[in-house]
């Protein structure tokens, strides 16, 4: 492509954005849903099994320490195969009826984000353990008495788990393509709706979504870092 054909294409992306274009619009408020539902169930379950690992003093702990590490990069393709397998009519989920559903989407990047939450929390935990594991055996706290205690006061901390989980979510395609189908107005999100219109030549809807969802992050990223800031100051 030309560099006047490149220039026409932007030019074309951003009279869609200014003008609010639907498509784009239902695109990416789906794809805010979707990951939004995500990473708030996966901090649910990511950031207490980080701390129970940071915290636990059981046999396999550093086994699992390393696995959920790895995990980190779990491959989105395989998360795809696996819940697709899962949620397909002769899977053992078949019978909800989930697959190739917003419900699908959401249950294959909760199994993206949460072991990179949990990893990270277990980090930023394990540091703040060493740090009061004294006091708090001094005090006689249980194990849940730390693990909650601990959670409480690197809240603002954990922003970075949170933040990180939130652009794995955004950024994925493989397993929501697979789980999702990529169906017209029902589970086109962001990232597959940009790989599909690329594939056809519109690139000017690809442009615009593209720079719909670079926007959205550094947006979300921004606020999270403005709200934890006051947050520091105000009960510091």
């Amino acid at each position: 492509m030309s560099t006047g054909g490149v220039g026409t294409a932007f030019g074309e992306a951003l009279s869609l954005i200014l003008a609010f274009d639907h498509q784009v619009l239902d695109i990416a408020l789906l794809s805010l849903r979707v990951s939004g539902l995500a990473v708030a169930i996966g901090l649910l379950i990511g950031l207490p099994a980080g701390a129970c690992l940071a915290v636990g003093r059981f046999r396999g702990k550093q086994t699992l320490a390393v696995i959920a590490n790895g995990f980190m990069g779990l491959p989105s393709v395989v998360v795809g195969v696996v819940v697709y397998l899962l949620l397909s009519r002769s899977g053992p989920l078949g019978d909800f009826g989930l697959l190739y559903t917003p419900s699908a989407m959401v249950i294959a990047q909760i199994v993206l984000v949460v072991p990179l939450m949990a990893a990270i929390s277990r980090q930023v935990v394990e540091d703040a353990w060493r740090q009061y594991a004294e006091e708090f055996n001094a005090m006689r706290f249980t194990w849940s008495q730390s693990v909650r205690t601990l959670l409480h006061d690197c809240r603002y901390s954990l922003f970075v788990a949170v933040l990180a989980g939130l652009g794995r979510a955004m950024s994925e395609v493989g397993a929501v393509m697979i789980v999702g189908g990529n169906i017209d107005r029902s589970t086109r999100v962001m990232t597959t709706s940009i790989a599909l219109e690329t594939s056809k030549g519109d690139l000017p809807l690809a442009i615009a979504l593209g720079l719909v969802l670079i926007a959205m992050i550094l947006l979300l990223n921004g606020l999270a870092f403005v709200v934890r800031n006051w947050a520091m100051r105000r009960y510091s």
